[in-house]
């Protein structure tokens, strides 16, 4: 399967990715310094990096391009350090558009949603995709637990499961699983950390 993978930048926040194959949305990064440290080429500019998706993890597609060598595993999926390959369709590019206006309001602290947001969950196991369209349905500036989102997907007592899920997503803001919470406090946010996910519910007015 190919994917094109379209960077954009954010003030304040830093810089991420949009990964899209045929309209669907297969991998969003989050915009983060940590990503711009590892992509010296971004300054000259990126139409969209076609790459490859060599196989799916647990929770989503685990996506690296041709040369791993390119890809900064630290802040997740690096920018593209070559020429474009190629022109991406209008119509993939249209989706960016959108989809990165949403991504930048909702970095401003305008509530924003993602509805009609095309993702692939062609991997995801019948309680993941029960899970996704749960968390999706989470308002701005609210939060639920771990035990309730594993309720809300009407899985009740699969709370751990609900854990790895939000621990593994590949959709971040898409599938907002900041506003998933641990009982007894914020919780982690998978390999960002909770400091992450405090500075986006503090964006959405929510204070833990």
């Amino acid at each position: 399967m190919r994917v094109t993978r379209f960077p954009y930048e954010i003030p304040g926040w830093g810089v991420g990715e949009i990964w899209v194959r045929d309209g669907i949305v297969v991998q969003h990064e989050l915009a983060s310094e940590e990503i711009r440290a590892c992509s010296p080429g971004f300054a000259e500019g990126f139409a969209g990096q076609p790459v490859g998706i060599s196989g799916h993890g647990s929770s989503g597609p685990r996506a690296e391009p041709s040369d791993p060598a390119t890809w900064c595993r630290n802040g997740g999926a690096g920018l593209p350090t070559g020429n474009v390959a190629g022109k991406p369709r209008r119509k993939r590019a249209d989706i960016v558009s959108d989809l990165s206006r949403r991504i930048e309001a909702h970095l401003n602290g305008v509530p924003t949603s993602y509805d009609g947001v095309v993702i692939d969950l062609a991997w995801a196991t019948p309680l993941q995709r029960e899970l996704a369209v749960a968390a999706r349905a989470i308002p701005w500036g609210e939060v639920v637990s771990y035990g309730d989102l594993a309720a809300l997907a009407g899985r009740p007592g699969a709370a751990r499961a609900a854990g790895s899920f939000c621990a593994d997503n590949r959709y971040s803001l898409i599938i907002p699983c900041h506003r998933v919470v641990a009982a007894n406090g914020i919780g982690g946010y998978g390999a960002a950390g909770p400091a992450l996910k405090l500075r986006l519910l503090t964006l959405e007015g929510v204070n833990l």
